[in-house]
């Protein structure tokens, strides 16, 4: 197979957070560079490269609107994690927060029901989304991995611009104990 016949492969996930990370680290050693000058200029470059991105990316959305099946296109473009990742980047993403968590939650949602669980959102505000876990999942002890391993892997994918996930097990709502569980 020719190099311009490969298939193209699937990111890997957390590949938007894991490079979002580099990107601050560099910055902040920008940051802390001796040379004012230096610091100012590199800044104002990686400042430009940002807002040219940005700029290439509107169009992208503008072209891909006037030909048929743009919007269809666009739909399935946003299905990959990190272009949906740069999208938000830029504010250019089209779903809002909420709709991208109920969209995670959809995708994680058979992985709980084969564990005799289930898992609803309860609200997302601020950056914090709060769910209800129901069923096994709501009540056995290894709960917390669950969520930590399937849940939060899909509602970050979906949603990386979310601060904090927060769920309550349904089954404390009969108890006197609350049983949340915070995820970072």
């Amino acid at each position: 197979m020719a190099a311009a016949e490969q298939p193209i492969t699937e990111p890997r996930r957390g590949e938007f957070r894991a490079q979002t990370e580099r990107v601050e680290k560099l910055a902040d050693k920008l940051d802390r560079a001796g040379d004012p000058e230096v610091r100012a200029a590199a800044l104002e470059l990686v400042q430009s490269v940002i807002e040219l991105h940005g700029a290439a990316l509107q169009r992208l959305i503008d072209k891909c609107l006037e030909i048929p099946n743009g919007e269809r296109l666009l739909e399935e473009v946003l299905q990959d994690g990190l272009v949906a990742s740069m999208f938000l980047l830029h504010s250019l993403h089209p779903d809002d927060i909420e709709t991208r968590v109920l969209r995670g939650l959809e995708g994680v949602r058979p992985y709980l029901k084969s564990h005799g669980g289930d898992c609803e959102l309860v609200s997302v505000r601020d950056g914090i989304v709060r769910l209800k876990l129901h069923g096994t999942c709501g009540s056995c002890p290894s709960s917390s991995l669950t969520l930590k391993n399937a849940v939060e892997e899909a509602i970050y994918e979906a949603a990386p611009d979310i601060l904090e996930i927060v769920a309550e097990n349904a089954s404390a709502e009969h108890s006197n104990t609350s049983n949340l569980v915070v995820l970072k």
